[in-house]
């Protein structure tokens, strides 16, 4: 029987993955409550819009440092290569944010759509969000942090 310290090495990654996804939760939803008070003190239109956006920026920008630093270990230094991390994470954070808008509506359309603690279409939801998650960790791990292609770009 392996001791709990060496499952923990074996799966450091995927905890670490897991632990910083909730963090990063709680930056999206903690900067959107902020962010709807904010907007609302000020009678801006469209406060939950506007308040969703800066908050899913804030936590793709979360996302991205704990991922880059904690998760994965990224060696990547150099501007360029940061920001070409950068630029391949957001575009992978839209795409599966794109799946998600479609994917909860298409599930409930096809006969997904059973309640889960009382709300309409949450099985949906879930299954789609699991998706998601799994979707990440795998474009995050072979092609935003685990691609490199030149020792150039590493420092």
């Amino acid at each position: 029987m392996r001791s709990p310290k060496a499952f923990l090495r074996q799966h450091r990654e995927v905890i670490s993955y897991l632990f910083w996804g909730g963090m990063t939760t709680l930056v999206s939803w903690g900067t959107y409550s902020l962010f709807v008070v904010v907007m609302n003190s000020f009678a801006a239109a469209n406060p939950v819009v506007v308040a969703n956006v800066i908050s899913w920026i804030c936590a793709v920008l979360f996302a991205f440092l704990t991922n880059k630093l904690f998760v994965f270990r990224s060696d990547a230094r150099s501007l360029y290569a940061v920001l070409r991390e950068l630029w391949k994470f957001i575009a992978a954070r839209i795409a599966t944010g794109i799946l998600e808008i479609i994917g909860v509506p298409f599930l409930v359309g096809i006969g997904l759509g059973r309640q889960v603690f009382g709300i309409d279409g949450m099985a949906s939801k879930v299954l789609v969000s699991v998706a998601v998650v799994m979707l990440n960790y795998v474009l995050s791990k072979l092609f935003i942090f685990g691609n490199r292609n030149s020792p150039r770009e590493n420092q």
